[in-house]
């Protein structure tokens, strides 16, 4: 069976698996790195099938905490749980879409992508090492750039957050110093600047806040039209993001179905490719307590897969590939399972 052929097949299973009625929603939370995404496919899903997918874009911690505790139906995470915490929390994760954490600022007279950084830089910015924008390690890098004699002012997210693990990361590869003192974490404390609550508090505060940097999913930097820094990438190349250099990251990713396929984009090899970039994941209970509920779940991300890679694109998330997709799938089918143990989704004859 070729890969298309797959696809449908699968599809139509889980068309009419496990239950006849259809949910009318169906809730989520978690990740706001997705949310923008989620939410228009959230509205054509609606229009085909009248079954609605409600999303909260509370953060991954928090996404986390609910799908543990089973008040929603999916959790949403940009750090993925490990196969020991999958194995102890009887949890399944899957990832859905891949997109790219990038700095934004708000420098008067610096228009948008003409801030260059390196990750040391970055690091020492956010470790209060850096603190003025004429800094000379700044300028040495931004030759012909007008840099202001002025305080930085770092912006952070408040709340437990995948795209701070992934972005923290990021400056631990990049620093000693950071790795050492703040290091990695969907929460740090963070040695100076302020915060802001999910990737919209943090662009509105930079936006608010003159002489301030941060960092946000790349799709809010675009609806919000706030600067974008370029930055020094693994191939020694100032890059600048889109989706060609989240393409470019992610196309050596060694997915790992076995242990959640959960695997970091950051720093990797390439020439185009852009230093921070993660895929975003999905967790449902292995087990659910309302199996009806999870097989809707299963069908709208199945939907997306099929019908919303345009959307994604347009959006500047890259959609996952279609032998991953097809690994996701066989992922529902062998490990999604009633309470007696038989699989909610059957498998394609």
């Amino acid at each position: 069976m070729n890969r298309w052929s797959h696809a449908v097949a699968v599809g139509l299973v889980l068309a009419t698996a496990a239950c006849s009625d259809r949910p009318a929603a169906i809730t989520g939370a978690g990740a706001t790195f997705p949310f923008p995404l989620y939410a228009r496919w959230a509205e054509a899903y609606y229009g085909e099938t009248q079954t609605r997918v409600n999303y909260q874009p509370i953060g991954s911690s928090a996404g986390i905490r609910q799908i543990r505790t089973g008040t929603v139906d999916f959790g949403a995470t940009d750090a993925p749980l490990t196969g020991e915490e999958l194995r102890k929390d009887g949890l399944v994760q899957f990832p859905v879409v891949i997109g790219g954490i990038v700095p934004i600022y708000n420098i008067e007279g610096v228009p948008a992508g003409q801030l260059k950084l390196t990750g040391e830089i970055l690091a020492d910015i956010f470790n209060a090492r850096i603190t003025r924008w004429n800094d000379a390690r700044i300028i040495q890098v931004n030759q012909g750039v007008t840099l202001p004699d002025a305080a930085i002012a770092p912006v952070y997210r408040s709340d437990g957050s995948g795209t701070t693990d992934v972005f923290t990361t990021y400056l631990s590869q990049a620093s000693e110093a950071w790795k050492g003192g703040p290091g990695a974490g969907a929460s740090v404390q963070w040695p100076i600047g302020q915060g802001g609550k999910g990737n919209e508090g943090v662009a509105a505060l930079v936006k608010q806040v003159s002489n301030s940097i941060g960092y946000v999913e790349y799709a809010y930097a675009k609806q919000t039209q706030i600067p974008v820094a370029q930055l020094w990438n693994a191939a020694g190349r100032f890059i600048a993001p889109d989706a060609k250099t989240f393409q470019a990251a992610a196309a050596g990713a060694d997915w790992k179905p076995a242990s959640g396929f959960g695997i970091s984009l950051t720093n990797q090899p390439g020439e185009e490719a852009w230093p921070i970039t993660s895929p975003t994941f999905i967790l449902v209970h292995k087990a659910p307590e309302k199996p009806g509920q999870v097989v809707e779940v299963l069908r709208f991300f199945d939907w997306a897969f099929s019908k919303g890679d345009p959307t994604a694109v347009e959006l500047d998330y890259v959609p996952l590939p279609n032998p991953v997709k097809d690994l996701v799938r066989a992922t529902w089918q062998n490990e999604v399972k009633d309470k007696s143990g038989q699989p909610l989704l059957k498998k394609p004859s």
